[in-house]
């Protein structure tokens, strides 16, 4: 799929036209954008289907351009504005703290076009001396363009995932087993490459059909037994046929992580085995290979879920007996955040209900954006109340699956909330987030969450730790400090399962785990297709040891009324 591509071309023209200060168009085109990468259907079929114009945001002139760079490979629009303003804004805007405007600054004044550039010019000190610049952020600037080109060949899970499981489905009809393997299968939440193992009679058929894909960008190698290719949203899969006495070794062995494997291989050498992909052996002889789970019951432990391979303590959990009862992603019942056309979403509070419905969810939380966030859209007091009038309506009219009515709020810089509380104690739900002033120092942010999670009208700290994955890095806080309050005032945190902010992550979820914290999974949906984002969601909660009754997700309604207070 070109989604993400398309997505990219978007966010590049809605940069280039902020930097030239045209005004509306570039939040258009950011909107049509975020959609797009959203979307669980190929653009390039929506294309060919002339409904280009059924994705939220994407109007008439949007959409003739999103066409004539899937027809042509480039786009007019977009090339006129590269040749008025000749920078690198994709890798520039990839450094935490630069955006357009500061790129325009720059590009103006020091001629920076390419992160070389910006590399260069902060070395040699010439950042600090721009007016509103100093010495300080000409550090960060360096710091940041360090952790930019490190993550520049990694995927995020949420947009990859639908794409190896695509790749499945094409294969299946010729396998007799396939399954993902690889870091990918682990959950984690960016992707370097795509790994598959599968078992064949036929493996030249298989890696045909592999190799000529639609959406294959290049062969990198074809083999009877391991073939790669690059798809054209830039990541390489590997497929590997493997022997079916083999099938369960090699899986084991192919998800990882390294550092699961190196001590899953020294116990083996300890109990006088030998473990590798091709199976457990003792001397010569095979003991196990054929399922991933005999070669853990061999080695006296229980099978450890994917998600927990990474060396932090499964190993002697499992031998032990003690792994946790992991929350499955059938136990989510419900979403926590969403937001519709009340504040900046691209759907009716209904067409959001009737996707939770499809997806089989028991309940919702409406949330849109309140107080002084006027980018989202934000309701005021007024509004807040007619909203809870439509959501009312609904709620008589389905009367299979209950709606919260809840809303987002700000924490501002002293951590008090941009809402009058009287109005917020009327709502099911309050969901408390930090939108601004990112860079407070770690004892002033600590406070400043600890204060919000201290409002006895806060339910919810929304993306605890305001991370964007490879474009923002969290805030600095003492997060023992902020889950010994939240635990303390019975406040829920939140683990946000859009694929850009997985936040809380998993090391962080562990801890709240380990101190009674309860967690939300929110998809924080803009449109209806956001909301399968659960399960990103769930998959953090499982690789940060969660158990079924540590996310109120699965919890029956009247439980999570009680637990608000309703």
């Amino acid at each position: 799929m070109k989604n993400k591509e398309v997505a990219s071309v978007l966010y590049e023209i809605a940069d280039l036209l902020e930097i030239q200060g045209v005004e509306f168009k570039p939040r258009a085109y950011r909107k049509a954008a975020q959609n797009i990468e959203g979307l669980g259907t190929d653009i390039e079929e929506l294309a060919s289907q002339n409904k280009l114009e059924q994705i939220p945001g994407v109007g008439k002139a949007i959409a003739g351009k999103i066409k004539e760079y899937l027809e042509s490979g480039s786009l007019r629009k977009l090339e006129e504005l590269r040749e008025q303003i000749p920078v690198d804004i994709r890798a520039l805007t990839s450094v935490e703290g630069i955006g357009p405007k500061m790129v325009k600054t720059l590009y103006e004044t020091l001629g920076i076009k390419t992160l070389d550039d910006l590399e260069r010019a902060a070395r040699e000190g010439r950042i600090r001396q721009l007016k509103g610049f100093g010495e300080k952020v000409e550090q960060n600037i360096l710091e940041n363009i360090a952790v930019a080109r490190g993550r520049q060949h990694r995927f995020l899970l949420g947009y990859i995932l639908p794409e190896a499981r695509r790749v499945l489905e094409i294969l299946k009809p010729h396998v007799e087993k396939i399954e993902l393997a690889g870091s990918i299968r682990r959950r984690k939440e960016t992707i370097g490459d795509i790994d598959i193992l599968a078992v064949s009679s036929h493996p030249e058929k298989v890696m045909d059909i592999f190799t000529n894909m639609k959406n294959v960008e290049k062969v990198l190698a074809k083999g009877i037994t391991k073939s790669s290719v690059r798809l054209d949203s830039g990541i390489q899969i590997d497929v590997r046929i493997v022997e079916k006495k083999s099938f369960g070794s090699a899986l084991q062995y192919f998800t990882g992580s390294k550092e699961h494997n190196v001590a899953m291989r020294k116990i083996a050498i300890k109990q006088g085995y030998k473990l590798n992909e091709y199976g457990l052996f003792r001397g010569d002889a095979a003991v196990a290979g054929v399922h991933e789970e005999e070669i853990y019951r061999t080695l006296g432990m229980q099978w450890i879920p994917p998600e927990l391979r990474e060396n932090r303590g499964e190993i002697e959990a499992a031998m032990a007996g003690n792994l946790p009862h992991l929350v499955a992603y059938e136990e989510v019942k419900g979403d926590l955040q969403m937001h519709t056309q009340w504040s900046d979403g691209a759907h009716t509070i209904e067409e959001m209900v009737e996707a939770a419905r499809h997806l089989g969810h028991r309940f919702i939380a409406i949330t849109d954006h309140s107080g002084n966030l006027p980018v989202a859209g934000a309701l005021d007091e007024k509004r807040l109340l007619e909203q809870a009038k439509e959501i009312n309506s609904l709620r008589e009219k389905y009367d299979d699956i209950h709606i919260f009515h809840g809303t987002e709020v700000n924490i501002l810089k002293d951590g008090s909330i941009d809402m009058d509380a009287r109005v917020l104690e009327e709502l099911d739900v309050v969901l408390a987030s930090i939108h601004s002033a990112f860079r407070m120092d770690e004892k002033s942010m600590t406070s400043r969450l600890i204060r919000a999670i201290e409002n006895e009208v806060v339910d919810i700290i929304a993306h605890p730790t305001c991370r964007i994955i490879q474009k923002r890095e969290p805030i600095k806080v003492d997060m023992t400090k902020v889950l010994e309050a939240a635990r303390d005032n019975g406040v829920v945190l939140e683990i946000n399962a859009y694929p850009e902010r997985l936040d809380l992550n998993d090391v962080h979820v562990r801890m709240a785990v380990e101190m009674g914290v309860k967690l939300s999974i929110g998809t924080d949906a803009h449109q209806r297709k956001h909301l399968q984002f659960y399960e990103y969601g769930v998959a953090v909660a499982r690789r940060g040891w969660a158990e079924k009754n540590d996310v109120i997700n699965t919890y029956p309604v009247e439980k999570i009324e009680r637990l608000f207070g309703k």
